[in-house]
């Protein structure tokens, strides 16, 4: 284990890694200060870079970049009360009602340290945890692969915001357009009409960036509500209140890394949704519950601690198992495959060095968190100040460049921005996008593995819950999807009159 750690810090600690994960950590910092543009974003406009590079710093540039970026958006939250990534949505009426009543330094400082408080709690639940999952997955078969994935897109539904309903409508789309291609198991083009492209089936990178980049891009465009005046900010005593918000909300600092790792270990949650929950935890069990959302901090240090760890926890799955966790993840796990790294149990044995310094990764970023931060902090004001017209041309740039570098073909930018009209469409009409992209990349292995399960049962469904493990998930799987008819039922009788 020791030659293996030394052998992971050599991968990390060299200069070059070393400058990537500096200028990653910068560009997510942009990208999170300004409002609408997501950590995903920042993500898959990162992807075409880390096509030249090797898979440590391709993977180090990732993870800096969210980790930077989630906290990012807590600035334009607190000057502008617009968050900048979703994340950052639960809290924003504490932070910016903080920051007009001459707080804004302590609303800023409390997202900037316990953010880098939570992305470490969860990175160590990372590097405990996940060796000791792929043990158990290493016996893992067809069978639970196969109700594994089942789960992992039914919780993507019910752990969407808004309606379950439009969660599987997204749902649906992204497994619909999973069958596009020749890439099946019975090896036949299916809904490519003829197409060379659609034959080869929908390019991931493209269709992420389309989603999410261009997609942000089209409602920046056509939003009517202009920004609001920049709120003034020191940035001088950021860390000067943050000892005392430590020693006085300890219980609600450690809830907030728990629950956000452990529901960024849920397939499709995120962190928005992880920020969400903390949050309504946090107003649930206070004993100022009128405070929210008059520029109480309480909720703020929950929720901030909740949506860095659960970056770090929805990277469980998606190393041990190869299920995203989340978008970001999806996006992870489509360059893992591009490099020749296959994620899965398999790979803590073929190349531990690399998992081990993801691992370092994930330390270093949100200990360098804090001095970045703070300049950003201080920073903040021009950044914000740029007009999106100016802004918005620059990233369709990018997102063109993007698209075509990943075969050198127009197809890809085609296919770009036909995916951007998809996911404009999706968001104006409430239909989350993040459910899709789980259904994109998961409905190849959801397919695979049910097919070569029922070839093993000779066709008899039931012999897929023979196996101990796969029974289990068999069960836990339709329980999930029983749950909501039974609650459904019981609001019913509740309602009936006696």
């Amino acid at each position: 284990m020791f030659a293996i750690l030394e052998q992971a810090a050599g991968l990390v600690f060299d200069p070059y890694v070393l400058l990537v994960i500096l200028l990653s950590a910068i560009f997510g910092m942009f990208v999170g200060a300004i409002p609408g543009l997501t950590a995903t974003m920042a993500t898959a406009l990162l992807v075409p870079i880390t096509f030249f590079m090797e898979p440590v710093p391709a993977i180090a540039a990732i993870v800096t970049a969210t980790a930077m970026a989630i906290f990012a958006g807590d600035i334009p939250a607190a000057l502008l009360r617009m968050p900048g990534t979703p994340a950052n949505a639960a809290y924003v009426e504490d932070a910016y009602r903080m920051t007009t009543s001459g707080r804004g330094d302590e609303a800023l400082g409390a997202a900037l340290v316990f953010s880098a408080i939570g992305g470490l709690f969860g990175s160590i639940v990372l590097m405990t945890l996940s060796p000791a999952l792929a043990e158990v997955a290493l016996r893992f078969s067809s069978e639970e692969y196969f109700f594994l994935v089942l789960l992992g897109l039914s919780c993507a539904v019910f752990v969407s915001p808004g309606s379950p309903t439009r969660g599987l409508i997204s749902l649906l789309i992204g497994l619909f357009l999973a069958t596009i291609g020749i890439d099946n198991p019975a090896g036949q083009p299916r809904f490519s009409f003829g197409n060379v492209e659609l034959m080869a089936g929908i390019q991931f990178i493209p269709a992420m960036i389309g989603l999410f980049a261009v997609s942000e891009v089209l409602r920046t465009v056509t939003a009517t509500t202009p920004r609001g005046p920049v709120a003034r900010v020191e940035g001088t005593g950021i860390f000067r209140s943050q000892w005392k918000n430590l020693k006085q909300y300890p219980v609600q600092c450690g809830r907030g890394c728990v629950t956000g790792t452990a529901i960024g270990i849920l397939p499709g949650a995120g962190a928005d949704i992880a920020a969400w929950i903390s949050y309504a935890i946090s107003k649930r069990f206070s004993r100022m519950k009128e405070r929210y959302g008059r520029g109480h901090v309480e909720g703020l240090v929950e929720a901030g601690a909740a949506n860095n760890s659960s970056v770090s926890g929805a990277w469980i799955p998606a190393l041990v198992f190869g299920i995203p966790g989340d978008s970001i993840t999806a996006i992870v796990i489509g360059v893992l495959y591009v490099k020749g790294i296959n994620p899965g149990p398999a790979i803590f044995i073929n190349d531990p060095a690399s998992i081990y310094a993801i691992f370092m990764t994930f330390i270093l970023a949100n200990i360098i968190m804090l001095p970045l931060g703070w300049l950003a902090i201080r920073g903040a004001r021009p950044i914000l100040s740029i007009p999106p017209a100016m802004l918005m041309p620059i990233i369709l740039i990018f997102c063109i460049v993007g698209a075509f570098a990943i075969n050198n073909s127009l197809a890809g930018v085609v296919m770009m921005f036909c995916f951007g009209l998809l996911g404009f469409f999706m968001e104006e009409n409430d239909i989350p996008i993040a459910p899709a992209i789980l259904g994109l990349v998961l409905g190849p292995m959801l397919e695979q593995n049910f097919i070569s399960s029922i070839i093993k049962a000779d066709g008899n469904p039931l012999m897929l819950f023979e196996r101990p493990i796969a029974g289990a998930l068999g069960v836990f799987t339709i329980l999930v999807w029983l749950l909501p008819l039974a609650m459904m039922l019981l609001r019913k009788r509740r309602h009936q009159p006696a």
